[in-house]
């Protein structure tokens, strides 16, 4: 209790700071908020909001049913979820975040996926669009195309091993496990042949799903015009939370800049990477990538560190997700019953996942090590090879903390029922 009433304080006093700190510079404040909205209506808002509007769609039509059905023999066995968490993910991995938060939730909302599977799904699903780590960051902002696959096996693969560690997230919750979409189908006779039985799966398969489709639009009953409709208010409402957090958190990092706070959390970012054995010349890009993503990654592709180093740099901040996407996300969970904290802790450990992988992979995809100054970079190759087992212990360790992590939560839940049953 006195810790919830420290942080409510703090809270007060950190608003009540920005407050006069936006009477103090009006026209600063201003400009960084117009700047947001720019962001918000020429990126996101065409990016993000035909995607959010066919998901509803697609949602009312069954087409999630029919995915569920098909994918449940392989979202099960590998990440513990149904076989709709199969188009939340494909769907989070091609339009990015929150893309994903908003199907789970949805997901969550019809009773497809429980609470634990939820979190394993989001967890895993919130990650950037390819159009924008192909083209703005490895175009734009690193000016080198090829960087593009080495980003993409990083960010995208860091996320598949999230997907599989989460798996143990929530294992002592078996009874609250959600059935498989559709009916069972009976085996066929074992004198059949192994091709006969294969294809008989697979048409059993189809038809299950295309039933599942077609049971879940019968039960949703409204016509298309009133799906499009709901779908089309629904999504509005959503991309201007989304909106108004981008905003929002454009004119609070102009805000901590002008009152000197990010100049002291780069030095401290610095003092850290240094500590690590990586380039305190990421100390920038990496304290702009915790609160915005954009940010984040064009400080990495201006760095003064050699050219892995600041990839890496690049594809933590992709994975971990800024704290910008990361309040849309909790605004988007809040309703659903799906908690913050494991997708907290996932996106960190994506985070130093994928800088693991970048450095660990740049030999392989690129085929020569880089040439670099030594002096600019601040660093030997000795320091290389130490910073990239230092990446890969960060990574080792973080997978070992959301381990622990989804144990502590199991202990404590079994903790608590056998308490009530008492």
């Amino acid at each position: 209790m006195k810790l919830k009433k420290f942080g409510t304080a703090l809270l007060a006093a950190v608003l009540s700071a920005c407050m006069l700190l936006l009477l103090a510079f009006p026209g600063a404040s201003l400009a960084s908020a117009l700047r947001g909205v720019a962001v918000w209506w020429e990126v996101l808002f065409p990016s993000l909001f035909p995607f959010f509007v066919m998901s509803e769609l697609m949602l009312g039509l069954g087409v999630v049913h029919l995915f569920g059905a098909l994918l449940d023999p392989l979202m099960r066995p590998l990440f513990r979820i149904p076989g709709s968490g199969g188009f939340a993910a494909a769907m989070g991995y091609v339009s990015g975040y929150p893309v994903g938060a908003r199907l789970t939730a949805k997901l969550r909302e019809q009773g497809l996926v429980t609470r634990e599977e939820g979190e394993r799904l989001v967890a895993f699903t919130t990650s950037s669009d390819p159009i924008f780590l192909l083209g703005a960051v490895s175009v734009g902002f690193f000016r080198d195309a090829s960087l593009g696959v080495l980003l993409a096996a990083a960010h995208y693969g860091g996320g598949l091993l999230i997907g599989l560690l989460m798996r143990f997230h929530g294992r002592r919750d078996r009874a609250s496990r959600t059935p498989a979409a559709g009916p069972r189908r009976a085996e066929p006779a074992h004198g059949a042949g192994g091709s006969e039985r294969s294809a008989a799966g697979s048409r059993g398969r189809l038809r299950q799903a295309l039933a599942a489709m077609r049971e879940a639009r019968l039960k949703d009953g409204r016509s298309f015009g009133e799906l499009l409709s709901g779908a089309v208010a629904s999504s509005l409402q959503l991309i201007m939370v989304v909106g108004g957090l981008v905003v929002f958190f454009n004119v609070l990092m102009t805000l901590m800049d002008l009152a000197g706070v990010l100049k002291l959390l780069v030095g401290a970012a610095g003092s850290l990477l240094h500590l690590l054995g990586f380039p305190s010349g990421l100390a920038e890009a990496v304290t702009g990538g915790v609160f915005e993503v954009t940010l984040g990654t064009r400080l990495a592709g201006e760095a003064q560190a050699a050219l892995p180093y600041r990839v890496a740099a690049a594809a933590f901040v992709l994975s971990w997700g800024g704290l910008s996407v990361h309040a849309q996300v909790a605004s988007i969970l809040s309703g659903s019953g799906l908690r913050y904290l494991p997708f907290l802790a996932a996106r960190f450990a994506h985070g130093l996942l994928a800088a693991s992988l970048a450095l660990l992979l740049w030999e392989p995809l690129r085929g020569a090590a880089p040439v670099w100054s030594p002096a600019a970079a601040g660093l030997t190759a000795g320091g290389a090879a130490g910073s990239a087992a230092a990446a890969v212990l960060l990574g080792a360790g973080a997978a070992a903390a959301a381990l622990a992590a989804a144990g502590a939560i199991g202990i404590v839940r079994g903790a608590a029922r056998r308490i009530g049953r008492h």
